[in-house]
């Protein structure tokens, strides 16, 4: 099929990429210029793993291209997603304007049919005032459908993710739109859910928030754990073999973060207040996750008793692994907070170091986690990337000024660390 995908952000590159490697002739548009000059030459501006030899591939064999303009983009596709960014306002509410421009110019430029699918995460009743909006500067009569297909990309492993899903959700109302979506993602022979609207972009929201619930869940957990000295990991093992609950996102740590999850979360709880709905239970997760940051950061006071002039290192500046995405990191809002007390930071992170720099001034920032570690009081886990699973102890015991590991992501197990002298301070693992 020809498609469009009008926004490349992480969601729209990886949706694009994925399309063009099942076949597709793909037309990704941003208004971002600089941007689309740089992935015209192959110069993918966010990390994902395998994304940019999939992007050049691609182009390559001439099934992927890149246009800063719309009009271009919606004249030569049938298919046309929206995947613009939806930021949250200060009301919690999510900023809906490059929507609506993307609807209107979809309209002034159509040439024929168009299906759009809204492909951003959107409030529910959102595709009904892209309906609206299309309607009012369409042209000439032309027919169109609008269609809900929410993306369920986890960052860090998106491709994956786009080509063996769980399940594929199609809103749609009419027997074309449904069709044509059915075959767009027929190569994939994954279930596809075809629900109306309405129910497909509630099914996004509901997600995003009862997986957020499992892990402030989990992390208020542990806080019960550490008064009395039981081990989370063991609770969460217990609990996630019940095949009613299972044992995703049942980690205990220093809270979530991303784009997704507190975005999400705010909107939802932001909608249900609109709708007449107090959605308490998702103001107590955001509460939770908030306060656990704060949690782990008493811990690391507890244990210096003063931060002022203490260096620390800090490991992982991503808000997951295999990624550069610092948008909520728990990493860096603890860095925040140690910083604000006096500590001298280091830091170092295999992926984020570039765009770090932009946020942390102060912090030394380190060629690899031994350098980070160099006179150190006191180490800090804060992503759980494979590389910092496989130190080399002896040689970190070495390098620190002081044996204190503080594990924010319990990568560890304690025991085989105070055997080497380390004083192992995790999360819900007791009173260590």
């Amino acid at each position: 099929m020809d498609i469009s995908i009008i926004g490349s952000g992480y969601v729209g590159l990886v949706t694009g990429a994925c399309f063009a490697e099942l076949g597709n002739t793909v037309i990704c548009a941003d208004n971002d210029v600089k941007k689309i000059s740089g992935l015209k030459k192959g110069l993918v501006p966010i990390y994902e793993p395998g994304l940019k030899e999939l992007i050049s591939y691609n182009l390559k064999n001439k099934r992927l291209k890149f246009t800063s303009s719309i009009r271009e983009a919606v004249k030569a596709s049938e298919v046309i997603f929206i995947a613009v960014g939806t930021p949250t306002l200060e009301n919690g509410e999510a900023d809906l304007t490059g929507i609506e421009k993307v609807a209107r110019s979809i309209a002034q430029n159509m040439v024929g049919y168009r299906l759009i699918v809204e492909k951003s995460t959107v409030p529910v009743e959102t595709c009904s005032w892209v309906k609206k909006t299309i309607s009012t500067y369409v042209k000439k009569g032309y027919k169109f459908d609008v269609v809900s297909n929410p993306e369920f990309l986890r960052e860090g492993s998106a491709i994956n993710d786009f080509t063996h899903p769980d399940r594929i959700v199609i809103g749609a109302e009419s027997l074309k739109a449904k069709q044509i979506m059915t075959n767009l993602y027929q190569p994939l022979n994954r279930p596809i859910l075809i629900t109306n609207i309405k129910s497909a972009e509630l099914i996004k929201h509901a997600s995003n928030a009862f997986l957020a619930t499992k892990i402030s869940f989990i992390n208020a957990l542990s806080r019960i754990c550490d008064q009395v000295g039981a081990d989370v990991k063991e609770v969460a093992q217990g609990m996630g073999l019940d095949s009613r609950i299972g044992g995703h996102f049942l980690r205990a740590g220093i809270g979530y973060g991303g784009s997704c999850f507190p975005k999400d979360l705010e909107a939802f709880i932001t909608i249900s207040r609109k709708l007449g709905y107090d959605f308490q239970i998702l103001k107590a997760v955001r509460d939770t996750n908030q306060e656990q940051g704060a949690y782990v950061l008493q811990k690391i006071k507890d244990a210096l008793w003063i931060i002022k002039d203490k260096t620390i290192a800090v490991l992982g500046l991503a808000f997951k692994p295999d990624t550069d995405d610092l948008r909520n990191s728990p990493s860096i809002a603890l860095i925040m907070g140690l910083s604000r007390e006096g500590a001298r930071i280091r830091v170092y992170d295999p992926k984020a170091m570039a765009k770090a720099k932009e946020i942390l001034k102060e912090a030394v920032f380190c060629k690899d986690p031994y350098q980070a570690a160099r006179g150190a009081d006191c180490l800090i886990v804060a992503t759980e990337w494979n590389e910092f699973k496989e130190l080399d102890f002896i040689k970190l015991k070495n390098t620190l000024k002081r044996q204190l590991i503080v594990d924010g992501r319990n990568i560890y197990e304690p025991g085989p660390l105070k055997e080497l002298g380390f004083t192992y301070i995790g999360v819900g693992h007791g009173n260590e």
